[in-house]
C-alpha cells in the first residue's frame, strides 16, 4: 500500500482519479493499492509566544526577546480533524512509503514536512514533481518519484524562511507597539513594501508642479515641436516669431527598429499584465491560475522562469496550434515557419518550472463553464504565448528637423513593416478577441514624406501650457515591478535572487497591507494609509530596507541550493532583532507619546521633570530617575483608596491631599484625614495627619 498527500481535496482528487483509487473514505480516497488524502494549506504553523510562556499574554517590552528554544508547531482548530485523518494514515503499518504530492514549491514542502513530523511517522518519503496536472504529467512523475531527502535543501530553506517571519514578526511588533502605546504590525517583507507606498505619497504630497510651455507649428499636416518651455515670455517670443513665418527642414534620419516578442509569462508578469489589462489584483490574479491549473488547463503558475525546457518543443508547437484553433484570433491557422519555438527555449533559465502555458487540455475545454476571471485568465496566457513565438515587430522610425527663425523644432513617426508579435495586442482592444488592427488606428503614427531642405510657407504656430505630472500612485502591476527589482542596485550583475518575496508571496504581502488598513485600493491605485505612515515613521531603516529584505531572500536562494546553513541565515535575524530592541529602549518620553500626546500631572519632586500617567503608574519622564506612584499600593489599599490623576496631581503640587472617605478595615467605617506624601532618595513614602478639632466656646 502507498500513500499520496496533496495539498488541496481537488488536488488529490485529482491524483487518485489518475491512479485508480476510487474508493471514498473519511478524509481520503483508496484503491488500487493507493490512498490519496490531502492537507488543507497550511495545517500547521508555528505557536504563538504565549504557548511558550503564559507571561507572553501581557505584552510587556522587558519580555523581549522572545526567542524559543524548541520551536512549537499547532494545528489549526478547524483542521484538526484531517490532520487527524494523515497522522493515522501515516501510521499505518501496510504502507511502504509516503509521496509527498503537495506543490512543487518551498512553501509545498513545507506545508508536507509539518504534517509527517507532527504525525511522528517514520515511513520513507518521496517526492512528485512536476508542473503541469494533465493525466500524462502526473504519470510521468509516478513513474519518477524522487527520494523526499533530494527536497531537503527546500525545506531547510522554507523553514528558515517562516522562522525569520515569526521572529521578526512577534518581537518588532511587541517591541514597537509597547513603545508606542499603538499597535504597530511590522512584517519581515510587508513592511519594506509598505515603505515604498509611504515613500510615493510623501512625493506626491511635496511634489511642486511647474508651468512649461510647447510651441508647435503646421507643416503641412506635419506637427513640429520644441517642447517645455519653462520661461513663458520666451515661449511668447517663439510663438510669435515662428508664426507665419518660412520653415526649413534641416534633416530626416530614417532607422529600422525591431522590437523582439515579450518573454513568456512568470506568475509575477502575469500578475501585471492581468492588472494592467483587466484591473485584477495580484490576489485574484492567483486563484483564477491555481484554479486553471488544478483544472489541468495551464501549467504550474508558481514559478519565476520565463522560460521552457529544449526537451518541450514539441509541446510548444502543439499548444500554439491548439490556441489558433481554439480562439482563432487571427482567423483559421496559416502561418509557415511559425512558431518560432527557439527564442522561448533556455534550460539555464529554468529551475524547478517552466514559464506559464496552457496545456493540451485547452483543445477540448468548456470555455462557458469557467468563471469570468478563470476565462480572462487562461485568455491572456495563451495569446501572450502566441506573442512569445511570433514574429518581430519591424517599423521605421523617422526623425525630422525643422528650422524656423532660429528656433529648432522636432517631428517623429513611424511606419510599420511588419506587425508582428504586436497584432495580438488588438485581442484584448476588441470584444470578440482578434487580432485586427483598427482602421482608423492604422497609420496614425505616420508623418509625410520631406527631405531635406523642404521649405513650408508661412507656417501657422501654436502655444499650449502644461504642468509638469507628479510622480502616479502605485498600481499592483507597478508595485509587483517595484517588488520585484527591490535592491537591484545594490546586488551583483550576477546575483539571481533579487527583489522582495517571490512570485508565490508577493499577492499575499499586498493583501495582507490593505486588511491590516496600512495601504488602501482607489481603482487601481494602492496608496499607503495615515496608519501605514505612521508605522513607517518610526522604524529604522534596516527594517523597512528593500535592500536588506532582498538579500535575505538571495540568502534562502542560496540555502536551497546547499550554499548557506540554516543557523548562519536565522543568526542573522537575531543579530537584527538584538540592534532593533537596544534602539527601542533608548527612545525618549516624548517620542514615544508621539502618537498619544501625553498631559503631565505635575513635576517631579526628585529631579523636576514632568510626570506622566502610565497603565500602572504615574511616573517621571526622565529615564534616569526612579520616582513614581503606583496605582497600586500596599498603604493606600489598607485605607481603601488607589491612587488615581486627581490624588497624583495634588500630592505632587501639595505633598498632601485632603479625603473624608478613607477606609478604616480594623474599626470598619470611613475617617478623613490628610494624605502626607515623603521622597527621600526617589523612594515615596506616605502617612496620615489628622485635621485638628476646633475648640467649642462657651
Amino acid at each position: 500500500m502507498y500513500l499520496v498527500i496533496g495539498e488541496k481535496p481537488s488536488v488529490a482528487q485529482t491524483l487518485a482519479k489518475v491512479l485508480g483509487a476510487k474508493k471514498r473514505q473519511e478524509g481520503y480516497l483508496e484503491g488500487n493499492g493507493w490512498l490519496v488524502s490531502w492537507c488543507l494549506g497550511h495545517l500547521a504553523e508555528y505557536a504563538a509566544p504565549e504557548e511558550y510562556d503564559e507571561k507572553y499574554r501581557k505584552w510587556e517590552f522587558s519580555d523581549l526577546p522572545i526567542l524559543p528554544e524548541k520551536w512549537r508547531l499547532v494545528v489549526a482548530k478547524e483542521k484538526k480533524s484531517q490532520f487527524v485523518v494523515l497522522k493515522n494514515l501515516l501510521n499505518r503499518t501496510d504502507v511502504e512509503y509516503v509521496v509527498n504530492g503537495c506543490d512543487a514549491g518551498r512553501e509545498g514542502e513545507l506545508i508536507f514536512r509539518r504534517v509527517y513530523e507532527l504525525s511522528g511517522s517514520r515511513i520513507p518519503v518521496k517526492r512528485i514533481w512536476i508542473s503541469s496536472m494533465e493525466d500524462c504529467a502526473i504519470r510521468e512523475g509516478f513513474a519518477n518519484l524522487k527520494d523526499g531527502a533530494e527536497y531537503q535543501n527546500l525545506y531547510d530553506a522554507s523553514v528558515c524562511r517562516a522562522k525569520a517571519d515569526w521572529l521578526i514578526g512577534m518581537n518588532a511588533t511587541r517591541a514597537f507597539t509597547t513603545k508606542y502605546f499603538k499597535r504597530l504590525v511590522v512584517g519581515r517583507v510587508q513592511t519594506p513594501t509598505l515603505a515604498m507606498l509611504v515613500e510615493r505619497g510623501e512625493q506626491i504630497r511635496g511634489f511642486q508642479k511647474e508651468k512649461y510651455f510647447n510651441v508647435e507649428l503646421d507643416c503641412d499636416s506635419m506637427k513640429a515641436e520644441k517642447q517645455k518651455i519653462f520661461d513663458p515670455e520666451e515661449a511668447e517670443r517663439i510663438y510669435k516669431a515662428c508664426n507665419g513665418s518660412n520653415a526649413v527642414v534641416h534633416s530626416v534620419e530614417t532607422i529600422e527598429k525591431r522590437v523582439k516578442p515579450p518573454k513568456l509569462y512568470d506568475l509575477t508578469s502575469l500578475q501585471r499584465e492581468a492588472n494592467r489589462i483587466y484591473g485584477m489584483t495580484a490576489q485574484q490574479t492567483l486563484h483564477a491560475a491555481q484554479s486553471l491549473y488544478e483544472g489541468k488547463l495551464i501549467t504550474y503558475p508558481r514559478t519565476d522562469s520565463n522560460y521552457l525546457t529544449e526537451d518541450m518543443e514539441p509541446t510548444a508547437k502543439t499548444v500554439f496550434r491548439i490556441i489558433h484553433e481554439k480562439y482563432q484570433p487571427s482567423g483559421p491557422f496559416d502561418q509557415p515557419g511559425m512558431p518560432d519555438t527557439k527564442r522561448v527555449m533556455n534550460n539555464k533559465k529554468v529551475s524547478d518550472h517552466h514559464a506559464i502555458i496552457p496545456t493540451a487540455e485547452l483543445l477540448e475545454a468548456n470555455l462557458a463553464g469557467l468563471k469570468e476571471s478563470e476565462q480572462k485568465i487562461l485568455f491572456l496566457i495563451s495569446i501572450h504565448t502566441v506573442e512569445a513565438m511570433e514574429k518581430e515587430h519591424i517599423y521605421l522610425e523617422t526623425s525630422v528637423e525643422v528650422g524656423c527663425g532660429e528656433e529648432i523644432f522636432h517631428a517623429k513617426g513611424k511606419n510599420v513593416l511588419q506587425n508582428g508579435w504586436k497584432i495580438y495586442e488588438e485581442c484584448f482592444k476588441n470584444k470578440d478577441g482578434f487580432a485586427i488592427e483598427e482602421p482608423d488606428e492604422a497609420g496614425k503614427d505616420r508623418i509625410p514624406d520631406v527631405k531635406q531642405g523642404d521649405v513650408f510657407l508661412h507656417v501657422k504656430s501654436r502655444k499650449t501650457e502644461h504642468f509638469t505630472s507628479p510622480p502616479k500612485n502605485y498600481t499592483e502591476d507597478t508595485l509587483l515591478s517595484a517588488m520585484e527589482t527591490a535592491g537591484n542596485k545594490e546586488f551583483d550583475s550576477d546575483t539571481e535572487k533579487k527583489g522582495l518575496g517571490t512570485p508565490a508571496t508577493r499577492a499575499s504581502i499586498i493583501e495582507k497591507l490593505v486588511s491590516s488598513g496600512y495601504a488602501v485600493r482607489k481603482g487601481k491605485q494602492l496608496m499607503a494609509t495615515q496608519d501605514g505612515a505612521d508605522l513607517i515613521s518610526v522604524l529604522p531603516d534596516y527594517l523597512k530596507s528593500a535592500s536588506m529584505t532582498a538579500e535575505w531572500e538571495n540568502q534562502l536562494l542560496r540555502m536551497e541550493k546547499g550554499e548557506l546553513a540554516g543557523k548562519d541565515f536565522l543568526q542573522g535575524i537575531v543579530k537584527v532583532i538584538d540592534q532593533m530592541l537596544l534602539e527601542c529602549g533608548e527612545i525618549s518620553v516624548e517620542e514615544q507619546n508621539r502618537f498619544y500626546p501625553r498631559e503631565t500631572v505635575g513635576t517631579c519632586p526628585v529631579c523636576g521633570s514632568p510626570v506622566f500617567e502610565g497603565k500602572q503608574n504615574f511616573f517621571c519622564a526622565n529615564r534616569d530617575c526612579s520616582f513614581a506612584l503606583w496605582k497600586e499600593n500596599r498603604y493606600l489599599a489598607s485605607i481603601g483608596k488607589q491612587m488615581d490623576k486627581t490624588m497624583a496631581a495634588e500630592l505632587l503640587n501639595k505633598g498632601k491631599i485632603y479625603a473624608s472617605d478613607f477606609y478604616s478595615h480594623k474599626k470598619k467605617r470611613k475617617f478623613a484625614a490628610y494624605l502626607l506624601m515623603d521622597v527621600i532618595d526617589g523612594k515615596v513614602s506616605f502617612g496620615l495627619e489628622f485635621p485638628k478639632k476646633k475648640s467649642s466656646k462657651r
